[in-house]
């Protein structure tokens, strides 16, 4: 780095090649939320114990007379697919903000793409056609949430450069065709988490009532329209509201995570477990709770709740637009997906085929969450020695005065109201 010299006109930015690589790491470490990512790798700490936990009885159920598999077959696959995951997060949290933006859009655009290829070529697992065999088979629709959360925050931002865009219905049209496509499979848990996602992002980025209130009725008349329409998400609400059926999936978890009290079982001393189908998957939360008690339960609840808690903090006072909404759209994915899983197995919520992220075992599903991750610490960093002159999410929630803000060209822009 050159001298400074007074009164001679400094570059505007140091040229790449003249950065080392050990400069860029402290860049990436002096920028980076530290305790943001502290917390993840807790939460996946905790996963990688829960899912050697559910392993035996997963690896007992899928066993055959002619292959018996290894008590902790699962446990170990894990561990190599956490190492991957780990190095695309960290990977992609120093991605500058413009590039991250860029590889969202970009994901978003190829996801989209493969999930109109699903219903042609999707392998079919269960009564569902919802995974590509590419080598190793993944779900689309897995890889497409993070995309979704940055395409939908770059569309809603071009209303800070013109705010007569249509943004409401370009974003709604987005949405309707993923709904379209992820009910085709089908996957209605998946198509109300875009949804829920989608509203929190329109909320923020400062939409008319009106217009947003009708968009929000037509939803709930296809919600209706779905409900007489769709057969499994009909039987699976009727079994809900109907109180299900004794030791039927849901009521398994439930017993299941009941069992341990509040201190557990122990470590591989749970029983409930070995007959829980998706025991190191959809139901690893009732095999924490049989084995490590209600206590460790409620301390996974508090460690999502942290990381939500984190995130919005760091957008209180963020100045741009698109890293406010990718931010927010991104953490209302993880929160989202650990909410409804949770609640499914404390039988308040109807089966939705959801894992619990960072917890649950997964292939390309833990690396799609690690992406996620990654995404939302690329889009979170910042300088510390900079001292925003907004409050960003604080304005839009109310808890501060209207300040300028800027789009994701870092033009400053003052904020709309409708």
């Amino acid at each position: 780095m050159q001298p400074y010299v007074p009164g001679k006109r400094q570059p505007a930015h140091i040229p790449k090649g003249k950065i080392s690589r050990w400069t860029e790491l402290k860049i990436w470490w002096r920028e980076i939320d530290r305790v943001l990512l502290l917390l993840v790798l807790l939460l996946m700490s905790f996963g990688t114990i829960a899912v050697a936990a559910a392993s035996p009885a997963s690896a007992d159920r899928l066993s055959t007379s002619s292959q018996t598999l290894d008590p902790l077959y699962f446990f170990y696959r894990h561990l190599a697919w956490q190492v991957l995951a780990l190095g695309a997060m960290l990977g992609i949290s120093m991605l500058a903000r413009e590039n991250a933006r860029r590889l969202g859009i970009l994901l978003a655009a190829v996801m989209t793409v493969l999930l109109f290829l699903v219903p042609i070529i999707g392998v079919e697992i269960n009564g569902a056609r919802r995974w590509i065999s590419l080598g190793m088979q993944f779900q689309p629709s897995e890889f497409l949430k993070p995309g979704f959360a940055i395409a939908m925050a770059w569309i809603l931002s071009w209303r800070m450069r013109d705010p007569n865009l249509p943004v409401l219905g370009i974003a709604t049209a987005y949405l309707a065709l993923i709904a379209a496509l992820m009910m085709m499979q089908p996957n209605f848990g998946g198509t109300i988490l875009f949804g829920g996602v989608w509203f929190v992002m329109v909320v923020l980025s400062g939409v008319d009532v009106k217009r947003l209130g009708a968009v929000i009725g037509g939803g709930i008349v296809v919600l209706t329209a779905t409900y007489f329409l769709y057969d499994n998400a009909r039987h699976r609400i009727d079994a809900f509201l109907g109180g299900g059926t004794a030791f039927d999936q849901v009521d398994l978890a439930s017993r299941t995570l009941l069992a341990g009290g509040w201190t557990g079982a122990g470590y591989g001393l749970g029983i409930r477990k070995m007959s829980l189908p998706e025991a190191h998957t959809d139901y690893i939360f009732s095999v924490i709770g049989e084995e490590f008690g209600l206590i460790a339960c409620g301390l996974i609840v508090l460690l999502y709740l942290a990381i939500v808690v984190r995130v919005l903090m760091r957008l209180i006072d963020e100045e741009d637009i698109f890293a406010l909404l990718a931010g927010a759209g991104l953490i209302a994915l993880l929160g989202g997906q650990a909410f409804i899983n949770i609640l499914v197995n404390l039988q308040l919520f109807p089966s939705k085929g959801m894992t619990l992220p960072l917890v649950s075992y997964g292939g390309s599903s833990t690396i799609a969450i690690c992406l996620n991750v990654g995404l939302m610490l690329a889009v979170t960093r910042r300088n510390p020695f900079l001292k925003s002159k907004t409050r960003g999410l604080g304005d839009r929630l109310g808890l501060g005065q209207t300040a300028p803000m800027k789009d994701q060209t870092g033009s400053a822009r003052r904020e709309i109201h409708p």
